[in-house]
């Protein structure tokens, strides 16, 4: 593990889990080798939920707004724990390759399909990239739920859902195939959190 992703863990860990208690279920659903892992996206503080989810066992390599990896000495301190940022609304080559690279490594990656945060009452669809990654790659999806309504000091439930593969049907798939590849697994995000 990173000693710069290990070392914010430690930090960070006692503080984000007293304000926000966490039950995971679903934790032996992740691979031991690496995976695109996949969650919604309701708020800034998503990605600590999916890190406390994954325990201080394995780290994750998130994909974060290119405008937060930025910020002075927060980007710096994210970019030495593994973390990449990508330039949202544009094809962002370096931060492909990179996920790429990494998923091929056997690392974790984690992405939100809906591309931004999303309102509860927002009609929102995935965007391609997820879909792209996993079939380019061949790693396994992981599903994560993330509940939308966060009230402080009261126990969440994140739930991880069991990793599946993105089978293209055939050898170049189209933006459409994409498309409908990534809002299926958007689906199965949120069908985790339909009976909490």
């Amino acid at each position: 593990m990173n000693p710069w992703y290990k070392g914010i863990l430690n930090v960070g860990w006692p503080f984000f889990t007293l304000y926000h208690p966490i039950k995971v279920v679903g934790q032996e659903n992740i691979p031991d080798s690496g995976c695109l892992v996949c969650a919604n996206h309701s708020s800034m503080s998503d990605p600590c939920f999916v890190v406390v989810a994954f325990s201080k066992k394995r780290q994750l390599h998130v994909m974060a707004k290119a405008s937060v990896m930025r910020i002075p000495i927060l980007g710096w301190l994210l970019k030495k724990a593994g973390i990449f940022g990508i330039e949202r609304g544009k094809a962002d080559f370096n931060a492909i390759k990179t996920a790429m690279k990494l998923l091929k490594n056997g690392e974790y990656v984690l992405m939100f399909p809906e591309g931004t945060r999303v309102r509860e009452d927002d009609d929102v669809e995935a965007k391609n990239g997820a879909a792209m990654l996993a079939v380019r790659t061949g790693v396994p999806v992981l599903p994560v739920y993330i509940p939308v309504k966060k009230p402080a000091f009261k126990r969440l439930t994140v739930i991880i859902g069991e990793p599946y593969h993105i089978v293209a049907e055939t050898k170049r798939p189209s933006q459409v195939d994409y498309h409908r590849y990534a809002n299926e697994l958007l689906d199965k995000i949120y069908k985790l959190g339909e009976d909490q």
